[in-house]
Parts: C-alpha cells; structure tokens; sequence
C-alpha cells in the first residue's frame, strides 16, 4: 500500500476494508468500502482524519506513511473533522505513540475526544475560518455541523484547492489500488454512483438540509479536489460529487402531493409469504410497464432494507406490496416502514396492496406508520387469498395510474 499524491505537499492514505461486518452495525457492505485519511507536509506536519484498526486498517495505513517517509510518531498535529468511531476509534493507540502531537477538531469535536477517549491534554477547539500554519502549507477550518453529526468540520487547503471532507462526499465501495475519479472507467463509475446513492441514503439522508446549507456555505471556496473519508478522491471533476450531493440532499424537499422529491421513477419494495401478494404486484408492475415508467423492485427481507432505502429515497414514487400478518404488517416490511421514518423518506405519492388470510388488519398499522411522512397516497387494494381475475385487472389499473402520475 502507497501514499497517494494529490499535491506536492498532499497525499491521500487509505485502507480497503473488506469483511463481512456490516457498517454502522446495520449497513451491508459486500463491496467494501475505504477509510481515507490525509498527510499535508509543510515543515511541520498535520495529520487529517484517523480510522478505526477495522480489517487490518493499522497495517495499511502505517505502510502507506512510510512510503512517503513519515510514522505516526512524527506527526505534528491530528485533524479530526468528525468523530464517529470509524475515523477515530485508534486514537487511542495514536496518543500513546505520539504523545506530543496536538489533536484539533471544533469545541463539540473536542468534547467528544474528551468523552470517548478519555483524553484531556494536547487539545484545540477551532471555528469557522481558524487556521494552522504548518509553516510552508496554510489548512484553513470551516464548521458543517449535523453532516452528520453536530461536531463535523471541513478542512480546507487553499494552495492545493483540496477539501478535505470527512464523511461528506462519501461513498461505499472498496477502491482496490486507484484513488482518483479519473482512474476508474464508467463503467467502474456506474457501480460507484449506486454505492454512492447508497451511502448517502444509509447515512446521511436525515440530514439534508444541513448538507444543503454546507454546499452554500462552501460555494466560494475554489475546489479543484474533493478528499472524503470514504470513497475516491475527486480531483478530475470534483463538481460532479458536489453536484451529486446537492442532487441527492435535494429528494428530501419534497412536499406532500408534489413530484418533486425524487427521479421520475417507482421503487417497488414487496413482501410475499405464499405467492398471493406477489400475484397482485406482477399486475401493478404490468401497468407501470404499459406506461413507460422505469422503476426499480426489491424484495424484503431476502434483499437487504439498505437497498431498499436506497431506491425508495431517489423515487418519487413507491409500490409497497405486503401481506396482512396476524393482524397486522407483514414484520420485514414494518421494519421497512421504520427505517424510512427515521431517515425521513418525505413526500412520495404512494400505492399500497397486499393479501390477506383470515381478516385484513395491516391498514391500521400502515396508516398510523406513514403518518409523519406526508405521503400522497394512490388508493390501496387488499384482497382474500388469491386474487381474482377481475381484482388483477384493477390492480394493474392502480398500477397505471401511479405511473401516471410520475410522468405528469
């Protein structure tokens, strides 16, 4: 593992983590996905966003400082744009290398270094336009709070145009020995954007207005790199990430019954216990067809609610398919339900089906869950068992409607 150079006097380190742990303990990461830290060497030298030793990390990164002829004993400063324990869950291990070296982060930052690490010297609370001279090189401070957690900053290297980003501008993905946006082909782009929509999605969806308000705050700055902690380095079209993220934190403006929160498109998110729901959707999805709409289709729980949060988040509409189950939701789709309320999937106009057994019962249970969603809701279909000729014909009916209104 190398340094790689973004400047003469700026280098991305990485790791490839590669495991079966899930992210967050909740999010799938079957591709991988990278912890990038940063060295800016002036004569003196700082030191941007640590990592967690996850998957032999430690080994990596300590190999990819020597290739540039540095250890972490002599760094001079430690950067931390944010705290979440992927980024500094080795702090510990770093301070007892490297007593000397002065940790800085803004006052929340260092609140949790405090708190998490139980450190209480060789600290710096910085703010907004604050700077470190490492004599030679100029980092200058911009706070981002709520991307995604109140403490985050933004480095910022004028000579170099880098901003260094933390979490923003991520994405999942293992790079596997390139860094750079201009190292992949687009086809290598395509798989990244999806794993990008699904990190955005995963992580930081519930806060897009606050990445909305760093964009603007961060418009003047002449950004010729993007350097995030997750993902590849954006040093050929760092506009494109930018832009991305103002795309994606833009689906959550969404008001009920207005289109404007998402792509023309239909995420179809369904559960099936014996086949008879699954009847029901084919004949949603054949007049979605009939209508030209694209869309996309995930089944719970065989597919993980990552991927379905994913689609439903860039959608402007959704197909939700359950059964009725004792009463009440089908549980992997109750479970769905929970995660888009707590990641704010707003404003999409709706289609609910499902069959039922003995008795209905997941209406109640669906209408008290989308409550805070401000969802448009298409009128829902239930049915006994299989459906009947005629209830498929009204089904593929509500289908095209739903798909209608997409296109309107």
């Amino acid at each position: 593992m190398k340094a790689h150079k973004i400047s003469e006097q700026v280098y991305c380190l990485y790791a490839d983590i590669q495991t079966e742990d899930l992210f967050e303990g909740i999010w799938p990461i079957p591709r991988g996905v990278s912890l990038n830290s940063y060295l800016v060497k002036g004569k003196k030298t700082a030191f941007i966003d640590l990592f967690r030793d996850w998957s032999g990390a430690e080994g990596q990164f300590e190999e990819a400082l020597a290739s540039v002829g540095g250890a972490f004993d002599t760094i001079d400063y430690l950067i931390l744009n944010h705290l979440e324990p992927d980024h500094t869950g080795w702090l510990g291990e770093f301070r007892r290398r490297n007593p000397r070296a002065e940790i800085i982060s803004t006052a929340k930052g260092i609140n949790l270094v405090k708190s998490f690490y139980k450190l209480d010297s060789g600290l710096r609370a910085v703010k907004d336009g604050d700077k470190l001279d490492l004599d030679g090189v100029e980092l200058v401070f911009y706070e981002t709070p709520n991307i995604h957690w109140p403490e985050t900053m933004v480095t910022w290297e004028p000579a170099s145009g880098t901003l260094f980003s933390c979490d923003a501008f991520g994405s999942f993905g293992a790079l596997g020995g390139r860094v750079f946006d201009d190292e992949f082909t687009p086809e290598e782009h395509v798989f990244y954007e999806k794993e990008c929509l699904r990190y955005y999605a995963n992580i930081v969806s519930s806060f897009s207005t606050f990445v909305e308000r760093g964009i603007q705050k961060l418009d003047g700055l002449d950004i010729k790199c993007v350097a995030p902690s997750h993902g590849m380095v954006w040093r050929k079209n760092p506009k494109d990430i930018i832009e991305r993220y103002a795309r994606y934190a833009s689906y959550s403006r969404a008001e009920a019954g207005k289109s404007s929160g998402g792509e023309s498109e239909i995420a179809v998110i369904w559960s099936s216990m014996y086949g008879n729901t699954k009847l029901g959707l084919d004949a949603v999805i054949r007049g979605i067809e009939a209508e030209g709409v694209p869309y996309t289709i995930c089944r719970v729980p065989d597919e993980d609610v990552s991927y379905a949060l994913a689609n439903a988040f860039k959608a402007q509409a959704l197909v939700l398919a359950m059964p009725t189950y004792e009463y009440a939701m089908f549980p992997p789709m109750a479970y769905v339900l929970d995660i888009f309320r707590r990641k704010h999937i707003f404003g999409k106009t709706v289609l609910r089906i499902g069959s039922w057994g003995w008795v209905g019962g997941a209406k109640k249970e669906y209408e008290t869950a989308i409550e805070a969603l401000k969802w448009e809701s298409v009128p829902s279909m239930e049915w006994a068992g299989s459906p009947t000729a005629e209830e498929l014909k009204v089904l593929e009916e509500r289908g095209k409607d739903l798909a209608r209104i997409v296109k309107s």
